[in-house]
């Protein structure tokens, strides 16, 4: 329950400074109900009213402090017009000149004080209250306000400097956390990295086992069956413990925030019809074009030209507006051709459709020696292009 109070004056500073405001009231309304009838200023009502009116600042002080100041001092006309002081208005003098000094730099918060406080003690020497209960002097007047504005401003300037000691620890603790969290990322990753090189070179050492048996079966296989078996026996049992190897390299490679594998295959130049029939779906006309047809082509190839059409169709979808769409494959001897067209509006002047995708399948692209190209056309639209030579992909064209 207190808990929550505390959250909720929090969230609402007005609505806490005008309970503060009230309370600074109560506190006046008791002083002058347990005052002697003699000795009180006026009619209880009068009495109060001013009292309100003079605690009425407190309720600003956070949300607009310095016309709470002004407001504080303008009420000083109050003693020297009714010759009555409220209680209510010392004490709202010192919160004004702790809520400045807790809440603001030094220069505003010592500003503030003497704002406050410098009007006080003239009033005190010029026009002094006759009526007071204890008959002082106007200098010992000056002297007690200066201390009340003294400690009020220290405990202000105190409170500032716990908070902001408190904020500098939070936020170094914060970059510690965060720089202790890199740390341990960094060893995580060094440490895979020296596990990777322990695992390649013992790939790499069974991969060479393989080879030299491999060499060795073929050179006796007719002279001694038995031996080649042997041999053949020991590249098969050196293959299984090279593939258990890979997949251990690859689970240390592959990082925690990657998804885990996906065993189902992955699309290939028979997932283009079905792509752009979904795309034909969600709004965008597609026309699909094949001329020539395709060789046996690998895999990856494959998943690249697959990749380039869905990135290119997505970036039709969300940035060509009210337009149509080509996807033309050209298979000939020498090379393999992806094109995808819209005829939309095509990207703003200065402006850069390809988005991290297309960045991607230019490295894809360069990785089989082949280019890719997107711009917007001459026409209006975008285009996007790439050209793979299949001499260097290891497929039998037709």
């Amino acid at each position: 329950m207190t808990a929550g109070l505390r959250a909720w004056l929090r969230r609402h500073r007005l609505a806490a400074d005008a309970l503060l405001a009230v309370a600074v009231v109560l506190v006046d309304a008791v002083f002058v109900l347990l005052t002697p009838v003699d000795f009180r200023p006026g009619p209880l009502p009068a009495a109060l009213g001013w009292s309100v009116l003079c605690a009425a600042p407190v309720a600003l002080r956070r949300a607009a402090p310095w016309p709470a100041v002004a407001a504080a001092v303008a009420t000083l006309a109050v003693p020297v017009v009714f010759g009555h002081a409220p209680t209510t208005q010392s004490l709202t003098f010192m919160a004004l000149t702790y809520t400045m000094a807790a809440h603001h730099r030094a220069r505003p918060a010592v500003l503030a004080t003497v704002v406050l406080w410098v009007p006080v003690a003239a009033v005190n020497v010029l026009a002094p209250i006759a009526d007071t209960v204890f008959e002082v002097g106007p200098a010992y007047l000056v002297l007690n306000n200066l201390l009340v504005a003294v400690v009020a401003y220290a405990v202000g300037r105190a409170v500032h400097a716990r908070r902001a000691s408190t904020e500098a620890l939070r936020e170094r603790a914060r970059v510690a956390e965060q720089n202790q969290r890199s740390l341990a990322e960094q060893a995580v990753a060094d440490e895979r990295r020296r596990i990777a090189r322990e695992l390649h070179d013992v790939v790499a050492h069974h991969v060479s086992v393989m080879g030299v048996l491999a060499t060795g079966a073929r050179r006796v296989l007719r002279r001694d069956p038995d031996a080649a078996d042997e041999a053949i026996a020991t590249i098969e049992d050196t293959g299984r413990a090279t593939l258990r190897e890979l997949r251990r390299l690859l689970d240390v490679l592959r990082t925690d925030a990657e998804p885990a594998a996906d065993l189902a295959p992955q699309p290939g130049l028979a997932g283009i019809e079905p792509l752009v029939e979904q795309v034909r779906e969600a709004g965008l006309p597609v026309t699909l074009r094949v001329e020539g047809e395709p060789g046996s082509l690998e895999e990856g190839v494959a998943l690249t030209v697959y990749r380039i059409v869905q990135e290119a169709l997505t970036n039709a979808l969300k940035h060509a507006g009210e337009a149509t769409a080509v996807v033309r494959l050209t298979f000939g001897a020498a090379y393999l051709a992806v094109e995808v067209t819209d005829t939309g509006r095509g990207p703003a002047p200065g402006a850069v459709r390809v988005g991290h995708g297309l960045v991607g399948m230019r490295e894809r692209v360069g990785l089989y020696g082949g280019t890719l190209r997107t711009g917007a056309r001459p026409g209006g639209g975008y285009r996007v292009y790439a050209r793979i030579p299949v001499e260097q992909l290891g497929a039998v064209p037709v």
